[in-house]
């Protein structure tokens, strides 16, 4: 029968699960953990361009892109570095496709692991659920085929099953979190390139190029 079965594949399967669980676990952190020392050099970088822009804001100076173009230490200085070259080449025809190319380009690289880690956040309570499902189907079958079993038996078994649940959660849970936090990140450090490609625009009009 299929159902005797799939009974006698629950018996191993739950740990099987739990295994499953344990691997993206440290998988997860894995990647938690370069995603947040990257991100948060890029961010640093970021940070210190944004500021720049704003100085050359309050100060009415687009001619400070000249100075960002100069820190190709950030992604902003870089896509600065490459729209001068351009401007002075080619003036501001494609000036825009030029910062939007770079943006592309570099999406990739920071939202490295972020896909996975949201795939983890949201089928991890499944997987457990799914390892709990298995271990109660265990339990009561170990229930039926034993005469001297009693509820204490039961409540054992169940409470057993009930880990998967609790390590799915365990799994998903940061994963969310940082999946979030890491999304924010890079879509700041995108607005700030955003506003180096406005800044780059204002330069290029000046200069009547």
């Amino acid at each position: 029968m299929l159902t005797e079965k799939i009974i006698s594949v629950a018996h191993y399967l739950d740990q099987v699960v739990l295994w499953i669980l344990v691997i993206l676990s440290i998988l997860s952190v894995g990647m938690i953990l370069e995603r947040f020392f990257t991100l948060r050099k890029v961010a640093a970088q970021s940070a210190k361009i944004r500021a720049k822009m704003r100085m050359a804001l309050q100060a009415n100076s687009v001619d400070d892109f000249e100075q960002i173009a100069r820190d190709t230490d950030s992604l902003e200085g870089r896509a600065a570095s490459y729209a001068l070259r351009h401007i002075k080449e080619s003036g501001t025809k494609g000036l825009e496709e030029v910062f939007n190319t770079y943006s592309l380009t570099e999406r990739p690289e920071l939202e490295k692991y972020l896909g996975f880690l949201a795939t983890i956040g949201s089928n991890a309570p499944y997987i457990g659920l799914f390892g709990t499902v298995l271990g109660i189907m265990k339990a009561f079958n170990d229930l039926a085929q034993s005469t001297d079993a009693g509820q204490q038996t039961v409540m054992a078994g169940i409470a057993l099953a009930l880990i998967a649940t609790a390590a799915g959660l365990f799994v998903a849970i940061p994963a969310v979190i940082f999946y979030n936090h890491f999304n924010k990140k890079v879509k700041t450090i995108f607005q700030s390139l955003e506003a180096v490609k406005e800044l780059g625009l204002a330069y290029a009009k000046k200069k009547g190029l």
